[in-house]
């Protein structure tokens, strides 16, 4: 039979319309995106938040997201990616490191931002390069950041570790003439009912110190930054922070790195211009030192001291531990006797070391960083019933390390794969750095695994592990 052409093109179309009908797939498209909102503290008039973007989409090369605010919120500081904010519309694009998203890829940022008190909906129109968010999950009731004392019981060390964290405490905060990439190396001790925290910030252009305080961890992230360049510590290179009272001086006294080892004093630690010019620790660089450093780098002093002795110890990111050591009575003067303590590969005993003493026990107890065979930070342990050794493992591996992300449950998003420099919550704040072996606390850097790039611009953030398997 022949058909004419006209009919024949309209019986193909129909034949078509048929067939796509047949496979078109269901009206609701597939999902583009994947939105996690979590509050992760929340304060009088304030709150953080962390946003998990997953997209389930095609590849990207850069994302932007978009959302408005129903209850007028509004964003003061953003890390890993870079905001602007109109009334309630809000547009976040990614950082240079965390741009590239393959499908099924999630990436996150934080952020803090002001509510007005009565009213913190989450959002619920999230859009990634204009697709909707279709697989967006509701924001979690948040759990309340608890009250972390430092007083504790005694008792005894297990022979291994578990550990909860929360999301990221407290992150950079920049101002007019301090453009800072990340806070790190964090010191804490609580004293007149205060949490005071020392840090290291850092950015491209190098290091300074920062201090902060606060009454509750819950209010660690809106807590004022004021620099330290500020007071007589001045500008230039002053990192990784140790604060200790020193009670036979009556003074404070903050150990940091300036290429040597350094010190300032106070009488008043909630005063944060009121620290001394720097001085140092030696002269120069100990020999021993100096042999054995290689193309390391002499960081991360650390001082504890006994009824005797005060011990000054040191890394060289080359597999060294050092220690050298001078009197209470003669402190901060005459260190000398500069031994190797400890010595590993490299990467086994890298730097970030901390000696505490147990309370109530004749124990010392002694953390080291190291970098792991996945190229991420955690600790090693070791015990002594002396600051001078010898010391014994304890919870010294790999496969059963101190803290390591692998023995860590975080509460919300794994925000960090780096379980990095940091310090215990002690049981006092003298000299003698005492901690409580229950339910140990660990103020630690982390970073989010998907940033690289230059170091010094690495968008570390402090948080706070907890022990969850305490013998006491």
């Amino acid at each position: 039979m022949h058909l004419n052409r006209t009919r024949f093109w309209a019986i193909a179309a129909a034949l078509a319309a048929i067939a796509a009908a047949l496979i078109a797939p269901n009206a609701q498209a597939a999902p583009g995106c994947r939105i996690t909102y979590t509050v992760t503290s929340q304060w009088q008039s304030g709150y953080g938040a962390s946003v998990s973007v997953t997209n389930l989409g095609d590849p990207l090369t850069n994302w932007k997201l978009t959302w408005s605010f129903t209850a007028g919120q509004a964003i003061s500081q953003l890390w890993n990616g870079t905001y602007t904010q109109s009334g309630a519309q809000v547009t976040v694009v990614n950082a240079a490191y965390n741009g590239s998203l393959a499908t099924g890829a999630s990436t996150s940022f934080g952020f803090n931002a002001s509510w007005n008190n009565s009213a913190n909906p989450a959002p619920t129109d999230f859009a990634l390069n204009g697709t909707t968010c279709t697989g967006s999950t509701p924001a979690p009731t948040p759990t309340p950041t608890p009250t972390v004392t430092p007083t504790g019981g005694t008792g005894t060390l297990p022979s291994s570790f578990r550990w909860r964290s929360g999301p990221a405490l407290i992150a950079p905060k920049p101002d007019a003439s301090h453009n800072i990439a990340a806070v790190k190396d964090p010191s804490v001790v609580y004293y007149n009912g205060r949490w005071h925290v020392f840090a290291s910030t850092a950015n491209a252009s190098g290091y300074n110190m920062v201090y902060l305080n606060f009454t509750d961890w819950a209010q660690a992230g809106a807590a004022t930054h004021t620099y330290l360049d500020q007071s007589a510590i001045g500008t230039g290179y002053r990192a990784a922070p140790q604060v200790f009272y020193f009670a036979p001086q009556n003074k404070w006294y903050l150990v940091y790195q300036t290429g040597n080892a350094s010190y300032s004093t106070t009488t008043d630690i909630s005063n944060p211009r009121s620290w001394s010019a720097p001085q140092n620790f030696y002269a120069s660089m100990p020999d021993i030192i100096r042999q054995n450093i290689g193309n390391g780098y002499w960081v991360d002093m650390w001082v504890i001291c006994d009824t005797v002795n005060c011990y000054l110890f040191s890394s060289d990111d080359n597999g060294h531990l050092y220690r050298s050591q001078t009197t209470v009575a003669n402190f901060p003067n005459g260190f000398t006797n500069t031994v190797i303590a400890m010595q590993d590969a490299r990467n086994n005993l890298f730097e970030a070391s901390n000696v505490y003493k147990i309370k109530g026990t004749n124990q010392y107890l002694l953390l080291v960083e190291a970098i792991g065979s996945d190229g991420r930070r955690y600790f090693r342990s070791w015990t002594s019933t002396a600051i001078t050794g010898p010391w014994s493992g304890l919870a010294a591996s790999e496969s059963n390390p101190f803290a390591r992300s692998t023995n860590v449950t975080f509460d919300s998003t794994a925000w960090t794969k780096d379980i990095s420099h940091g310090e215990m919550i002690r049981d006092g704040y003298d000299q003698t750095l005492t901690i409580s072996p229950c339910q140990l606390r660990y103020l630690y850097q982390g970073l989010d695994p998907n940033a690289g790039g230059d170091y010094n611009s690495l968008p570390w953030r402090l948080a706070l592990l907890t022990q969850t398997n305490s013998t006491c």
